[in-house]
């Protein structure tokens, strides 16, 4: 693929840096616009900016983004305009963005078609027939994405990042802080409290690091295996390291068959634990590559069993590592497939 100029929308943290970073790897020149930027500076406390955009769908405030965006950007053309996520970006933004750049993408992580988010999602939808691509990584987002408007979908699954998750050698200070029998590393949901107490209550030697885990109804009785707060970059990459079993879990409101942990797992080196459906068992051999359960007590058995027997720990998580490297599932993978897919829909038109 040559050489090509890219405007990412999209803030310069979490996955989003990453795969900025993966445009960058593959040789393109990658010009970032945070649209949120401008929304974050306005004269009210940010909590309450971030509660009315997310409950109105940034009504009334999309303006201040579209201005900021065009100031910011004035004078430029692109080859590729890459919108991650798209919940402050509006239909007058993207027909804009038609003008200066030869296609205009949407890749949008989460699940803009189910309610879970009332009308986060207000200012994406309006804008979703001007996409020349949208980019779902759910099989159940495509028809729902057409129906909506959208000219072309194309289903991806999530990716892990080359440079991001891959082994880490744990210092002794790390291991002390991060050493476990078996992790999970996410935030809290409803549906995750009761399941996690029941591990506990089964003699499992877990630990939950995450944020909001204080609000789950069962927190007294977990507490002690809580560590709260949020893990990004090379912490999170420790914690997965530092556990002989790391569990992941899907968020239902989302309708998720697999996330980002399904790659991300594998690829650190750690054992992957997980839900089992359509799309894990797609990705990995049961029991192989990765070890499957429908429901807690299956993943107690499942943990307490391999506890005691680590080998056979190591000969999974190295035989899963092996897999995800095999498909391929990583940003620059992943980044290139979109763009040679918005190219081609392009000169189809």
């Amino acid at each position: 693929m040559k050489s090509m100029k890219i405007l990412y929308l999209g803030p310069e943290e979490g996955t989003a840096i990453q795969r900025i970073d993966a445009f960058r790897r593959l040789g393109h020149d990658v010009f970032v616009a945070d649209v949120g930027l401008p929304l974050d500076n306005l004269p009210a406390p940010m909590a309450l900016t971030d509660a009315w955009i997310f409950r109105t769908g940034c009504l009334g405030l999309d303006w201040i983004a579209e201005r900021w965006l065009f100031q910011h950007i004035a004078g430029q053309t692109f080859d590729v305009a890459f919108v991650d996520h798209g919940d402050l970006v509006n239909a007058s933004s993207v027909k804009r963005l038609k003008k200066i750049a030869r296609v205009v993408v949407n890749y949008n992580q989460d699940n803009p078609y189910v309610p879970r988010d009332g009308r986060k999602w207000r200012l994406f939808l309006d804008a979703l027939p001007y996409y020349d691509l949208v980019v779902t990584p759910r099989h159940s987002s495509v028809g729902p994405a057409k129906r909506a408007g959208a000219r072309r979908v194309l289903e991806v699954r999530f990716a892990a990042d080359e440079a991001v998750h891959q082994p880490m050698s744990l210092s002794d200070a790390d291991r002390a802080r991060y050493a476990a029998k078996v992790a999970f590393v996410g935030t809290w949901m409803a549906e995750r409290g009761p399941f996690m107490l029941r591990l506990i209550e089964r003699g499992v030697p877990l630990r939950i690091y995450g944020p909001r885990w204080n609000k789950a109804a069962e927190y007294d009785a977990i507490r002690a295996h809580v560590v709260l707060g949020p893990l990004n970059g090379r912490d999170y990459v420790k914690a997965i390291s530092g556990a002989s079993i790391a569990i992941g879990l899907l968020s239902k409101g989302n309708e998720d068959l697999h996330t980002t942990r399904s790659l991300e797992i594998p690829a650190i080196g750690t054992l992957f634990c997980a839900e089992r459906t359509s799309d894990h068992l797609e990705m990995y051999k049961d029991g192989e590559e990765a070890i499957f359960f429908d429901g807690p007590d299956e993943c107690a058995d499942l943990c307490l069993a391999l506890l005691q027997k680590p080998d056979r720990i190591k000969e999974i998580a190295d035989a899963g590592r092996r897999r995800v490297r095999q498909n391929g599932d990583f940003n620059e993978e992943l980044l290139g497939k979109i763009v040679d897919a918005a190219l081609e829909t392009k000169a189809d038109a």
